[in-house]
């Protein structure tokens, strides 16, 4: 089940299309250049997701991290990593915004 952006994203996205094509570009080319696999930096992105406190982005990186590969227990093992950076609260809130979207993606 593939999510598009919040609201307020497609707004900019509409109000600002070319920075919008920009900054996917960008992204694009971040992501081809050598280095590590897909999957590897969706697990990456969630990480810094989980670092950041920011659970739009944990969101959207379980779901690709999922399509690119990444096991259930690749993404909650990204998540127990982060216990000892970033501390239990931010760790647990993570898991538990994990086990949400892959509820929702598994229909559990």
């Amino acid at each position: 089940m593939k999510q598009g952006l919040p609201v307020f994203f497609e707004k900019v996205r509409e109000t600002y299309p070319d920075i919008w094509e920009k900054y996917e570009a960008l992204g694009a080319a971040i992501g081809e250049a050598p280095g590590i696999d897909a999957k590897t930096q969706q697990l990456v992105k969630l990480g810094v997701a989980i670092g950041s406190g920011s659970e739009g982005a944990l969101h959207s990186h379980v779901r690709r991290a999922g399509e690119a590969g990444a096991s259930d227990d690749e993404i909650y093992h990204t998540a127990l990593l982060a216990i000892t950076t970033v501390g239990w609260p931010r760790a647990v809130a993570a898991l538990s915004w994990i086990d949400d979207i892959l509820n929702e993606i598994r229909g559990g």
